[in-house]
């Protein structure tokens, strides 16, 4: 239009005879006309003051060919605007083209708010977002065999939503792109800020996220806390996959000729919602109880720390821009609280361990509830491993010279973050068994003493088998720890049952009179009855372990006592029938082979408790490391 229209008018004076057009300028003149009358044509027709029509309805809805022509209008009616303000800022036409954009944009206003409030449905953040993955699944569709109705019909609404979705972004970009280049940008973008930001608004709402203070937090039950924590990690995951990822996309594709604008708008679209979503784990951080924390709190920690980490690179990209640095501060102020609030718990689990006074004396040596705790904690710790090692970063890990090389291998070269965790983890381990170790020293019975560190090594050295600790603590330390539950388990059984089985050790092939028989089958009877009184009352929980003591037992005790019982039973019946005063065999050989195997089979369930659990310090009958 401005090589059509390039002549310069200069302006009359009053004493200068009136302006004499040539053909060109007439020409020219005619063309400025013309457009101005075509864009007339349009914009009337669809002013909202003087039509009931299109006071009622959308022009996009109703007639789509018709609004694209009405914006080219509008477009050409703002070149001819141009050159007249450069060439002839006072005339007629000027003014009338300036009436006409008055009326235009107030037509892609109404137009523009109804696209975007009637169309809520296809532009809410997770069918936007989502667009890429309807794409894929049309694409997927296609696979589908040709006579399947039902997939056909899940095929159509897919293309449908997604055609409906690009149509109506399509549709606000040309509208906008059409008002910031005729200097109505404001507008676009007020009426654009006042509906999305609601629409962010009510997400985070609907997502159970609401500003909390300090002072509240305190005053909350861990319960309450847990819940909202829960709801948090949900609504974190919602957030950053759908709300401010589809925003952000839809923001990018409406203002896409303008860099500024797409800063603009998003940034106070979403900065409230998101200094509040990010701003959650830094308050409840900040909260405090005279009472020790609970076991889990440190957890619920920990998924807050792995969701804002997991979902960083999203939150860089979102929420790149300078205007939005606000936000990425709130993420990083949080990541640095929970990472100190989770060291703390570190240390303050530790020292629980190495206070922990009680006195607890479990029935029959058995599992210590602390054993079962630490453990269960330290498994569920390792899971989180790989936000470990960036929490612990930088932190004094333990000295390595105070594990001993037969405990756990470190190498003096290896200083990688890995490394010294596998380190931590070793060191709260062995002040685990340390403990559990002097705890074993509540016990009358030597044998029960082992039986307690057989059992509570091998249900530490189990959970490790079992769980990423496997991977911390590597091969070789499991290697070391059952080669030592074996120790433990061979001395229970030495100290336990070796008197049994001494008692006939060296009677089976000697030649021994019938009085001597029937002594020796007394003698092992006392020290079997005795043997089994005191360790009927103990427990193995685990039943693998269990049968594997059991059998270990049986294999040594049973085929001596059988062969024993076969060779020497004949003098016994032979001493009864010769009148020397024994008339019930009985009471003599008051165990079979298969009684022995059926009393040993019993073993180590639940009974309850007995003396074998008193309390003493028996360190004069036994001799072993102090550390496991």
């Amino acid at each position: 239009m401005r090589n059509i229209c390039c002549v310069a008018l200069k302006p009359s004076l009053d004493h200068q005879p009136p302006l004499t057009l040539t053909p060109r300028q007439s020409l020219e003149s005619a063309a400025i006309y013309g457009v101005i009358e075509s864009a007339a044509d349009i914009i009337e027709t669809w002013n909202t003051e003087t039509s009931t029509f299109a006071k009622v309805t959308s022009m996009f809805y109703e007639n789509k060919p018709e609004a694209m022509v009405f914006m080219d209008r509008v477009k050409d009616l703002q070149k001819t605007m141009d050159l007249l303000l450069t060439e002839d800022p006072n005339s007629e036409r000027l003014m009338r083209s300036q009436k006409l954009m008055e009326i235009a944009m107030k037509r892609l206003q109404k137009e523009f708010y109804q696209i975007l409030s009637m169309n809520r449905a296809f532009l809410d953040p997770e069918s936007v977002s989502t667009r890429s993955s309807l794409t894929s699944a049309r694409s997927s569709y296609s696979d589908f065999p040709e006579d399947d109705e039902s997939q056909h019909t899940v095929g159509d609404a897919i293309i449908e939503v997604e055609e409906v979705s690009t149509n109506v972004m399509t549709d606000l970009r040309s509208i906008a792109e059409c008002m910031i280049t005729s200097g109505y940008a404001k507008e676009c973008i007020s009426i654009y800020k006042s509906i999305r930001k609601s629409i962010i608004d009510e997400g985070i709402y609907r997502l159970d996220i609401e500003k909390i203070s300090t002072s509240k937090a305190k005053k909350m039950s861990w319960e309450e806390t847990e819940l909202k924590i829960r709801s948090w990690l949900k609504a974190m995951k919602v957030s950053m996959e759908t709300l401010f990822k589809g925003e952000k996309i839809l923001c990018d594709h409406v203002f896409q000729s303008s860099d500024a604008i797409r800063e603009s708008c998003f940034s106070d679209i979403s900065k409230d919602g998101a200094i509040l979503l990010f701003g959650f784990p830094e308050i409840i951080t900040t909260k405090t109880s005279k009472k020790k924390s609970p076991p889990e709190k440190i957890f619920r920690l920990l998924d807050m720390y792995s969701s804002i980490a997991g979902h960083w690179q999203a939150i860089a990209s979102i929420f790149a821009f300078e205007s939005s640095l606000i936000v990425r501060s709130q993420a990083l102020k949080s990541l640095v609280s929970l990472s100190e609030s989770i060291r703390s718990l570190l240390i303050e689990f530790e020292s629980g361990i190495q206070k922990d006074s009680s006195k607890v004396v479990v029935p029959g040596g058995g599992l210590h509830p602390l054993t079962i705790s630490v453990t269960n904690h330290l498994s569920l710790l390792a899971d989180y491993s790989n936000v470990l090692v960036d929490i612990l970063a930088g932190s004094p890990p333990p000295d390595k010279t105070l594990l001993p090389e037969s405990y756990f291998n470190v190498s003096d070269s290896d200083d990688s973050p890995s490394s010294e965790l596998s380190i931590r983890f070793a060191w709260l381990i062995l002040v685990l068994l340390c403990k559990i170790d002097h705890k074993a020293n509540h016990y009358k019975d030597c044998s029960v003493q082992y039986l307690f560190l057989t059992n509570n090594l091998h249900h530490v050295v189990s959970r490790a088998r079992f769980s990423n600790l496997k991977h911390l603590l590597g091969e070789d330390w499991i290697k070391k720890h059952v080669a030592k539950i074996k120790q433990f388990s061979d001395s229970y059984k030495r100290l336990a049952w070796g008197p049994v089985v001494a008692s006939l050790a060296d009677y089976r092939t000697v030649e021994m009179s019938p009085e001597e028989v029937k002594e020796r089958f007394e003698i092992f009877s006392e020290c079997f009855e005795r043997a089994y009184g005191k360790q009927s009352a103990c427990v193995v929980p685990d039943p693998k372990l269990r049968e594997e003591i059991k059998v270990s037992i049986a294999r040594k005790l049973v085929p001596i006592y059988r062969e024993f019982y076969n060779t020497r039973r004949s003098s016994v019946l032979l001493l009864a029938g010769g009148g020397g005063g024994v008339r019930d065999l009985g009471l003599v050989v008051r165990f079979t082979p298969e009684d022995v195997e059926n009393y040993l089979a019993d073993l180590f369930t639940e009974r309850g408790s007995s003396d074998t659990s008193s309390v003493s310090s028996p360190s004069s009958c036994r001799s072993r490391q102090s550390t496991p």
